[in-house]
């Protein structure tokens, strides 16, 4: 489990304060790396806090790794780069917090906390940046070969039924 690094985002906004850090990926949530083929490389992340326009505390969360996936057509692992910019507008009112959304579709509104979890953050934005189903462009795994060769062409078969005529 990482270790937190917790702030305080009213203050951290306002104030206008900036984090940057590096992570082994290993440390970071079980929730990640259930996700992953391993726990090679690390994660960059930077944190900047500032006031939008309409005077709401909000935060730039950049997130940049390359983590190891396993591509689901071969089952071997493959590199994939996670890049991350979103910026996340803090409520302390829910009825403010849908309002603002439902005049901007494009806002990420968060409920704000006492106490904020950077790392958590940086963990939902790998989460989030995983494909559902990684897979190759091009898979040369061996297993996948055998198992296109040994099987017919479904469409292949039925061509040939449709073209067979009855006596």
């Amino acid at each position: 489990m990482s270790n937190p690094i917790l702030i305080d985002p009213n203050a951290f906004c306002r104030e206008g304060r900036t984090l940057n850090g590096r992570r082994p990926i290993a440390e970071l949530d079980g929730r990640v790396l259930e996700n992953l083929a391993d726990a090679s490389g690390e994660v960059s992340f930077s944190a900047e806090g500032f006031v939008d326009s309409l005077r709401r505390p909000s935060l730039r969360l950049t997130v940049e790794t390359t983590v190891n996936v396993v591509c689901q057509r071969c089952l071997e692992p493959m590199p994939l780069q996670v890049n991350s910019d979103a910026v996340l507008t803090f409520f302390w009112n829910e009825e403010k917090l849908a309002a603002a959304c439902e005049t901007d579709e494009t806002l990420d509104a968060v409920m704000a906390e006492e106490m904020l979890d950077v790392m958590a953050m940086v963990e939902d934005e790998i989460i989030m940046g995983l494909p559902l189903s990684p897979r190759h462009d091009a898979c040369g795994g061996e297993l996948l070969e055998k198992v296109k060769s040994d099987k017919p062409n479904p469409f292949a078969v039925l061509a040939q039924l449709k073209q067979r005529k009855p006596d």
